[in-house]
């Protein structure tokens, strides 16, 4: 009777194991392809590429599984040993490997194939395991159902539950550890001294996962400082990005997963650039819509029209806003705009609040990252465009920020086409910001645009010529066809990948 309980135990234990290796293998899998899109861009290749070789990679180590002649409960516990090891500290080395070799796509792949192998192994051994304590359909049955209830869990709690509240790296580590759990809580139900190697190692693996996912923080931070080369004052990891914040004497600057967005010696040059052309032609000026900027920098220079009553702010990440409020060096930065009674914090997806928005305002500014993935590059296309023609005022006039016109001419005249293609009017100018290079906007409206008004006093950079001049455009950034983005093709992000990787080489 008491072998028998032991027999159904084990049996048990074995099923919840199935569970929890699903539950590993794909968040392993989500965490690859997290980061690959995090760091390479164009977030449907990335996950395309890593899924479909981590799938591949399973077939591989399925088939493997059948040179396993004996010790199957062995091979099965070094697996999970194995998986723990590699697959838990998988994002901490990718992102310590990103700035230090010259491609990283050779480790993102190699690791992608020694873990997919690995989990490829783990359901065929598993089941020979318990072919002796389930009949064959009841076998198949029970395993591959934890399974798929644990891929579930896995897909549920990697984007609602852990990234935002662990971050990528803790989030390797917690898996690992989960992994190698399972290898010491079978060695432990099933004793056999033939095993003492293998629980050895994975208390080893254990403990060191334990350390990894304490000291993720500092991992993180190593690597950041590679990348960035100066003193960080800033970093976390929101439900949406990385911010980072680093400065170098004067310089204070923000990273937005590993992208600058502004450098405190010539940001002024971006907003005034981003913001002037479109407000100083607006005849009534009075509700303003910000889209994105959630530093508060374009609603600095927004107010510095006295008549304008309203700044509405959409920014999607409540932490950024946030920062900029309630940090000194950073509010002083934007002249404390995102305090002004004046300004409303919307902290929502600009795609929907466009949608659900019936509001009209006499002046929009869209100060969006470059459309470098999908996700972004909905806000570059005509069905967005459509939502803003419907919130602009019939005089209103938008300004986007729509990448280089210098490093990538076809992307930067790709938004012209769509803004055209959605029925609004479009008219580009250029200025050139030292921390980006030549770098492009345009302007939007349902009519002709007019002759530019008086602008405010105090600015640094924009003057009436420095206006006048930013609308004419060298051959080597003057329009040429392009196609129009749409939510079913997103033909710029790949041009805009196309370019940019040509000038980054």
């Amino acid at each position: 009777m008491t072998a028998m309980i032991r027999d159904t135990r084990t049996g048990w234990a074995l099923l919840l194991s199935a569970f929890v290796v699903a539950t590993c293998g794909l968040v392993y899998e989500l965490l690859a392809g997290t980061l690959a899109s995090y760091l390479l861009g164009d977030s449907v290749t990335q996950f395309s590429t890593v899924i479909g070789t981590y799938l591949f990679a399973m077939g591989v180590g399925s088939w493997c599984s059948r040179y396993v002649k004996r010790d199957e409960l062995r091979v099965f516990v070094r697996v999970e040993v194995l998986i723990a090891a590699i697959g838990g500290g998988s994002a901490a080395l990718l992102f310590l490997l990103f700035d230090r070799v010259d491609d990283f796509r050779l480790p993102l792949y190699g690791l992608v194939l020694v873990i997919g192998a690995l989990v490829g192994l783990e359901i065929p051994l598993l089941m020979r395991i318990l072919k002796d304590r389930l009949e064959f359909g009841d076998l198949v049955a029970k395993v591959l159902t934890f399974d798929y209830i644990g891929a579930l869990a896995a897909s549920l709690l990697f984007p609602l539950l852990l990234v935002p509240h662990l971050g990528l790296i803790r989030t390797g580590f917690l898996f690992g550890f989960f992994n190698v759990a399972v290898a010491i809580a079978l060695i432990a139900m099933l004793p056999n001294s033939r095993l003492r190697g293998e629980m050895t190692a994975a208390l080893i693996v254990a403990a060191a996962l334990v350390v990894g996912f304490f000291g993720a923080e500092r991992v993180e931070r190593a690597a950041e400082v590679a990348a960035y080369g100066d003193t960080i004052l800033y970093a976390e990891s929101t439900p949406y990005q990385r911010i980072v914040l680093t400065k170098r004497a004067d310089d204070l600057r923000l990273y937005l997963n590993g992208n600058l967005q502004f450098s405190s010696r010539d940001e002024y040059r971006y907003h005034e650039a981003l913001v002037h052309p479109a407000l100083s032609r607006v005849a009534s000026l009075r509700d303003v819509l910000v889209l994105g900027g959630g530093d508060g920098l374009a609603v600095r220079e927004i107010l510095k029209y006295p008549q304008v009553r309203s700044v509405t702010l959409v920014d999607l990440d409540p932490a950024m806003t946030a920062l900029f409020t309630r940090s000194g060096l950073l509010s002083q930065l934007n002249g404390e705009a995102l305090s002004s009674p004046k300004v409303r914090v919307v902290n929502a997806d600009a795609f929907g609040w466009m949608r659900s928005n019936r509001r009209q305002f006499d002046a929009v500014v869209i100060d969006f990252p470059d459309p470098s993935s999908f996700s972004i590059g909905k806000l570059y296309t005509v069905t967005f465009y459509r939502e803003l023609a419907r919130a602009l005022a019939p005089a209103a006039i938008a300004s986007i920020q729509s990448t280089s016109p210098l490093a990538a001419p076809n992307a930067y005249w790709t938004v012209s086409s769509t803004l055209e293609a959605a029925g609004l009017r479009a008219r580009g100018y250029h200025a050139l910001v030292p921390s980006f290079g030549e770098w492009g906007f345009v302007l939007a409206s349902h009519g002709d645009l007019p002759a530019p008004a008086q602008l405010p006093a105090g600015l640094r950079f924009l003057t009436p010529e420095t206006d006048r001049f930013a609308f004419h455009f060298p051959p080597d950034m003057a329009r040429r066809p392009t196609p129009v983005n749409r939510l079913d093709n997103q033909a710029l992000v790949r041009t805009f990948e196309a370019e940019w990787a040509k000038v980054e080489g």
